[in-house]
C-alpha cells in the first residue's frame, strides 16, 4: 500500500474528526525526560494546527533545567491520529496526535527528543537501514502512589486465580488494540505485582510514540480500577526491578541485515559490528537508557538486571542476549540490549542505541567472544581476565561517562546533550543531600 501523501493525510485526521465527532484533540509530545506533555486544541482549531502548528511555551520541553519562556510551534503528526478509548465516544470524542517541536520559522527545534530521533533513523537509512524495535516493558500495580503495597504475590508467567492485575492487564491490551498498537505478549513478571505487556516490533519512531502512549494507557487503564501502575525502576528493595529489554534488528532493502545463514549464531558481520559498538559504548549511553536515580538500585548483580558488558545466546546474566534462530524466521534475527529500564525517555534511548551500533558498522568493530558462562558468579579477577567491563554504578558515575562522549553528543546533538545533562546534574544533587530512612535506621542508634 502506498504511503499517503501529507496532503491525504491532513484530509483523512480532518474526515475522521468529523465522522467521530470529535470535539478536542489532545496535541502530544515529550520533554527532555521522556514526559509526556499535552495541551488541547478545540476541532475548530484542528486545520490550521495541522498547516501551521499550534504556538505554546517551548520552556515545557526542558525538563528540570528550564530556560526562559521561548516561543515554539507543536506540528501535529497527521500518521499519529487516534481516538481515545477512555472518553466518551457517542457525544464529543477526544482524539490525540504526537507532535514534532519547530521554531516559529517551521525548522526543527534541536530540543525536540522526536527530532533526535528522526535525525538519527536519517543517519541510519543514509546508509540504507531501517531501524526495527520491540521492547519489553515491564512495571509494578500497587494499591496507590502513596507506597509499595503489592495487588498479588504472583512469579514469573504464573497463572494465579483470576485476580485484578489479570483484568487490569486484559483491560491494557484491549484498549492499546483500540489505539492500533499490536501486542505479542502479556504475562506475570517475577516480582510480586510485576507484569510485562511485549508490543509488537515495529519501525523505531512509531515505536517511540507507542512507548509513550502505552505508559498512559497503563496507568490510566489502572486508574479507572482505583490503582496505580508505576514504570519506576527499583520501587521494592529484595525484589526484582522492571527493565525494558529492547530487541534490535537492521534492515536493508527489505532483507534483514543482520542474519546470516552461516555464522554459528546466525548473525552476519554487520550484526556483529552493531554488537561490538553497543559493547563498546554501552557506559556512554547508560546515563540516557537508565536515566534516573533509582534506575542504578536495579543495575546491581543478582536481580536479572545485567550490569557486565558482555554478549552470549543462552545468558540472561550478559549486557546482550542473542535469542535462538529459528529455521525459515530469517526477519526475526535480532538482538537484545537488556539494560535499559521502562522510565527512559524512548526517543533518546533508541537514538543512543542506534548510534552506539552504526559507530560499531561505521569502524567495522569485531565483538568479544561471547560468554556463555554466568557472569556473576565470575570472580573479579576472571572478569578483569576476560577484559569484562562494568556498567556505571550511579547515575553520577554515568553522567561523567556521558560528558565525554562524542557518539552520545554527537546522536543527541548540542542542545539536548548539555540539557540532558545538566537535568542529571540538578537530579543527583537534590538526591545527594537527602536523609534517608536507611541511614536513620543504621546510624542513628550508634553515633
Amino acid at each position: 500500500m502506498a504511503a499517503k501523501s501529507k496532503k491525504e493525510s491532513k484530509e483523512y485526521v480532518l474526515k475522521m474528526a468529523k465522522e467521530h465527532d470529535v470535539k478536542f484533540i489532545r496535541l502530544w509530545f515529550s520533554d527532555i525526560l521522556g514526559m509526556l506533555k499535552s495541551f488541547a486544541i478545540t476541532v475548530e482549531e484542528l486545520e490550521g494546527a495541522l498547516e501551521e502548528g499550534m504556538g505554546f511555551d517551548g520552556s515545557s520541553i526542558e525538563g528540570f533545567a528550564r530556560i526562559d519562556e521561548s516561543d515554539m510551534m507543536a506540528l501535529p503528526d497527521p500518521d499519529t491520529f487516534c481516538l481515545l478509548p477512555w472518553r466518551p465516544r457517542e457525544h464529543h470524542a477526544v482524539a490525540r496526535m504526537f507532535c514534532d517541536i519547530v521554531k516559529p520559522g517551521g525548522e526543527p527545534y534541536e530540543g525536540d527528543p522526536r527530532a533526535v530521533l528522526k535525525r538519527n533513523l536519517k543517519r541510519a537509512a543514509d546508509l540504507g537501514y531501517t531501524f526495527y524495535v520491540g521492547p519489553e516493558l515491564e512495571y509494578f500495580y500497587f494499591k496507590d502512589s502513596k507506597g509499595t503495597e503489592t495487588l498479588d504475590v504472583g512469579g514469573y508467567f504464573d497463572m494465579i486465580p483470576l485476580d485484578e492485575a489479570a483484568d487490569l492487564r486484559r483491560d491494557t491490551v484491549l484498549t492499546l488494540n483500540d489505539m492500533g498498537i499490536g501486542v505479542e505478549y502479556s504475562h506475570h513478571e517475577v516480582a510480586p505485582s510485576q507484569h510485562e505487556i511485549d508490543m509488537r516490533y515495529t519501525d523505531a519512531l512509531t515505536m517511540a510514540d507507542n512507548v509513550m502512549t502505552y505508559r498512559l494507557v497503563v496507568k490510566q487503564v489502572a486508574l479507572n480500577r482505583g490503582v496505580y501502575a508505576t514504570f519506576m525502576p527499583k520501587p521494592i528493595f529484595g525484589e526484582n526491578g522492571s527493565g525494558m529489554h529492547v530487541h534490535q534488528s537492521l534492515f536493508k532493502e527489505g532483507k534483514n541485515a543482520f542474519f546470516d545463514k552461516n555464522d554459528p549464531y546466525h548473525l552476519s558481520g554487520t550484526a556483529r559490528s552493531y554488537v561490538a559498538g553497543l559493547l563498546k559504548h554501552a557506559p556512554e549511553i547508560t546515563a540516557v537508557t537508565s536515566q534516573w536515580v533509582n534506575s542504578y538500585k536495579r543495575l546491581v548483580p543478582g536481580y536479572e538486571a545485567p550490569v557486565y558488558l558482555s554478549w552470549a545466546r543462552r545468558n540472561r546474566s550478559d549486557l546482550i542476549r542473542v535469542p535462538e534462530y529459528k529455521p525459515g524466521k530469517e526477519n526475526a534475527t535480532r538482538i537484545e540490549y537488556r539494560s535499559p529500564d521502562p522510565a527512559c525517555n524512548p526517543y533518546l534511548a533508541f537514538s543512543v542505541m542506534l548510534a552506539a551500533g552504526l559507530d560499531g558498522i561505521e569502524k567495522g568493530l569485531k565483538p568479544p567472544e561471547p560468554v556463555e558462562e554466568n557472569v556473576y558468579e565470575m570472580s573479579e579477577a576472571e572478569r578483569r581476565e576476560r577484559n569484562i567491563g562494568t556498567l556505571p554504578a550511579s547515575l553520577w558515575d554515568a553522567v561523567q561517562v556521558m560528558e565525554k562522549s562524542e557518539v552520545v553528543r554527537k546522536a543527541l546533538g548540542e542542545h539536548v546533550f548539555h540539557a540532558f545533562i545538566e537535568n542529571k546534574k540538578i537530579e543527583w544533587d537534590k538526591y545527594r543531600i537527602q536523609v534517608t530512612e536507611y541511614e536513620l535506621r543504621r546510624y542513628l542508634p550508634i553515633l
